[in-house]
């Protein structure tokens, strides 16, 4: 997308960084990082015009260090991909995730629970995630359960894998599904989550 292509979407959608270069942290020295925190952040902004206060690492991969370069990069809060959770967590820079709108297999659940921790906070969520064979299927049962406790459902994808999946009209069932059992008062994007986590400290 081009600048005014970005804006536009900027006016209906919140926009976070994702570093510089979608450069895994872990995998850098801290001066490497911090260039790819920071520089990610101005640029998005100079595009934007506007403060970009939300993070997410990509590909989930990042030590406790680059927490502390994300905050005293001026960001807000932080998304990470630790997934089956319904909460926003205990840490406003390191906020976990529901799922991906991805078809997973059950083992990619099972590996990801067991390297990930909290699995007393993820444990209903590695139940259901593991009950349905049909991505699909685990997905709804994912967000029903949300609802049915008041809880939070977060999901996330990359647009790429939904272009090769050609799973864009299974998203936008979704989405009309959730439309229908999420009162509007209750969608909130990560930057009102993440101030509401704030205003319980």
């Amino acid at each position: 997308m081009n600048r005014t292509q970005i804006r536009e979407v900027a006016t209906e959608f919140e926009i976070g960084s994702h570093t510089y270069d979608h450069c895994f942290l872990n995998s850098v020295d801290f001066p490497q990082a911090k260039f790819q925190v920071m520089k990610g952040k101005e640029i998005l902004q100079d595009v934007l015009g506007f403060e970009v206060t939300g993070f997410c690492y990509p590909g989930g991969k990042y030590r406790r260090e680059h927490t502390d370069l994300v905050q005293s990069a001026g960001f807000k809060y932080a998304r990470t991909t630790l997934n089956l959770c319904f909460d926003t967590g205990s840490r406003v820079f390191e906020m976990p995730t529901t799922c991906q709108f991805y078809p997973h297999r059950r083992m990619v659940y099972l590996r990801n629970f067991s390297r990930g921790g909290h699995w007393f906070q993820r444990r209903a969520g590695l139940a259901l995630a593991l009950r349905r064979s049909d991505w699909i299927d685990r997905l709804y049962d994912l967000f029903d359960h949300a609802c049915t406790h008041e809880a939070i459902f977060h999901l996330w994808m990359h647009s790429i894998d939904i272009d090769r999946l050609d799973a864009w009209h299974e998203l936008d069932i979704f989405f009309a599904y959730v439309a229908l059992n999420v009162a509007k008062k209750d969608r909130l994007n990560n930057a009102q989550l993440a101030a509401r986590y704030s205003n319980r400290l």
